[in-house]
């Protein structure tokens, strides 16, 4: 790997870590601050808040920055305010520190994605964005399942310390390391903001928000699902991540692979309907340990397998405006987060048990299925094939 690339995987790394390992630390963080689950799940909707409000905002206000200033000012960002959560006195303070730990996410990956390809090898764009997006790969097998080790047996407060070191040494690495960079040509906003005339990209929106949200279900309250459910102990928790970190790394090649050799639409199509079926499983026989172990891994693949085509149909819809549809990415994706946390968290406010929120997760993966199916038939004739330099970016 480029030592200039390695700035930008660690900030994937705290991104990562930041966006996942609550889900695992909420017991924690409940107990702790004397509040229930579903309303320490308020904290998930709170950060996925935080980039749907702060990707399309930085992404225009920074457009014509240098690269090399906008990723320090993103790094900046998520360094301060993840530390503001170690020393947050109780909730409501959490609430706004998670909140703010959301703004730099999808800025920080979309001027990465650019800077990332800019330092490539003639050839080999992709394999230099997918290096930024490695980081991500480490949080959820290694970072995760640490940080919930850590929240657990010690405090879920050292483990925003060790998010706030990592954010810390990214900013660092990128003056370091990261040449300066010219900033490109300068970008009219209006000729951005056409993207959000078009039907196919509300489509695309309301598919990744309404569909990715049946993960957040899942994952939202997985740590209780495992321990109240499976009957798992404590301890198991952050292994049992490191399953799930595993099937997302092989779900986001196998979507990939999908996404170059299929229809995009139509692989989204299966992974939905794939998701549903997955989830209805976890429902039913999550009571047997063997099989939450298996159910823990597929969902963790096929919510990750969704990723590459869903990008590869946002892009397809936004000629001319790639800019604002890769913050469109990011914001839907986490419309998603906030939506599965908090209707995901609905049935446990009425008393019932911790599975079931997938039953939640099953309706929302089957709606985005029905949304899918009237994008297919919007769209059909109508969508341009990706350039190799497209596709470098969707990895």
């Amino acid at each position: 790997m480029k030592l200039s690339l390695l700035p930008l995987a660690l900030g994937g790394l705290t991104i990562g870590i930041t966006e996942f390992v609550i889900m695992g630390l909420l017991p924690d963080i409940a107990s702790d601050l004397n509040i229930s689950i579903p309303t320490a799940g308020h904290l998930i909707a709170a950060y996925a808040i935080g980039v749907v409000v702060g990707a399309p905002t930085l992404v225009i206000a920074g457009r014509n920055m240098p690269p090399k200033k906008m990723l320090l000012a993103m790094a900046a960002m998520l360094t301060i305010f993840n530390a503001l959560s170690i020393v947050a006195p109780g909730y409501n303070l959490l609430l706004v520190s998670r909140f703010l730990s959301g703004l730099p996410h999808g800025a920080f990956f979309g001027v990465g994605a650019v800077v990332a390809s800019r330092l490539a090898d003639k050839g080999k764009e992709a394999q230099s964005v997918a290096m930024m997006f490695s980081g991500l790969t480490v949080a959820n097998v290694v970072g995760v399942p640490l940080g919930t080790f850590v929240g657990h047996n010690f405090s879920w407060r050292y483990t925003f310390v060790i998010i706030a070191l990592i954010g810390l040494i990214t900013f660092v690495s990128l003056i370091m390391y990261l040449p300066k960079m010219e900033a490109g040509k300068k970008v009219d906003v209006k000729s951005q903001l056409v993207f959000f005339s078009k039907v196919e990209a509300w489509l695309v929106i309301f598919i990744t928000a309404i569909g990715c949200g049946g993960l957040f279900c899942w994952i939202s309250y997985i740590a209780k699902l495992l321990t109240d459910i499976s009957h798992f102990d404590e301890e198991s928790v952050p292994y049992i991540l490191m399953v799930a970190g595993v099937g997302m790394v092989v779900g986001n090649l196998l979507g990939a692979r999908l996404a170059d050799r299929f229809s995009a639409s139509h692989s989204v199509l299966a992974i939905l309907i794939a998701i549903g079926v997955i989830l209805t499983g976890v429902y039913f026989f999550s009571g047997n340990q063997y099989a939450s172990l298996v159910l823990v891994f597929l969902t963790g693949l096929t919510s990750f397998a969704l990723i590459a085509p869903v990008q590869t149909m946002m892009i397809q819809t936004a000629k001319g405006a790639e800019m604002i549809a890769s913050a469109a990415i990011q914001a839907s994706f986490n419309i998603g987060n906030a939506l599965g946390a908090f209707l995901g968290g609905l049935p446990l406010v009425y008393g019932y048990n911790y599975a079931s929120p997938n039953l939640v997760g099953v309706a929302m993966a089957l709606l985005g299925a029905v949304i899918t199916v009237v994008f297919i038939k919007t769209a059909k004739g109508n969508l341009v094939p990706l350039t190799a330099e497209e596709k470098a970016m969707m990895h």
